[in-house]
């Protein structure tokens, strides 16, 4: 006789297909963990080209503004 698993619809499921289900559910899961982490690996990547990208732009800025404060003063001088 084969043994049978109750699901909460009142279904019955023969358990080696049951567990057939849950072993692949969790792969699935697996391939999914993975790939999330592999995006996540990708969007830090991301951010930190952006950060670096943004810290020169704000230095180039400060500095070209710098030098025209100072050309300025030594116009006015």
């Amino acid at each position: 006789m084969q043994q049978v698993q109750l699901l909460h619809k009142g279904e019955e499921v023969p358990k080696d297909n049951a567990l057939q289900k849950i072993e692949s559910h969790e792969k699935l899961c697996r391939i999914m963990q993975k790939q999330t982490q592999d995006d996540i690996k990708s969007l830090r990547a991301d951010i930190a080209r952006i950060e670096k990208i943004m810290l020169t732009s704000a230095g180039v800025l400060i500095t070209g503004m710098a030098g025209v404060i100072l050309v300025l003063i030594t116009k006015v001088w």
